[in-house]
């Protein structure tokens, strides 16, 4: 499985800040992080949200290197459905943990 540590979490919302499509996905994963770390032992600690949030770190890494490559063959990154898509498991992970009403998920 693919993981996200946290400096790489924030080096992605820094990149894409000004991405209407990346810019809220990179932004949920660091609120979900931000959130585990003050929830549990810790994001590097707790498999749970990580795990939920696969989907996500893979989205947004192969974004990454397509943008790194910068090829103009490529074609576009993740679309917002795809973000959405990828929001769901993490929405059902804070659902069982009783977070309903955080901002954590930011829509696209």
């Amino acid at each position: 499985m693919l993981w996200m540590n946290e400096y790489d979490v924030e080096d992605a919302m820094r990149q894409f800040a000004g991405d209407e499509v990346m810019g809220p996905a990179t932004m949920t994963l660091y609120h979900l992080m931000d959130w585990t770390n003050h929830n549990s032992d810790g994001w590097p600690y707790w498999q749970k949200p990580s795990r939920a949030a696969a989907s996500l770190m893979t989205l947004i890494t192969g974004e990454q290197n397509r943008v790194r490559r910068r090829d103009p063959r490529d074609p576009q990154g993740p679309t917002a459905a795809d973000v959405r898509k990828a929001y769901t498991p993490i929405k059902a992970f804070l659902t069982r943990q009783g977070v309903i009403s955080s901002p954590i998920v930011v829509p696209v």
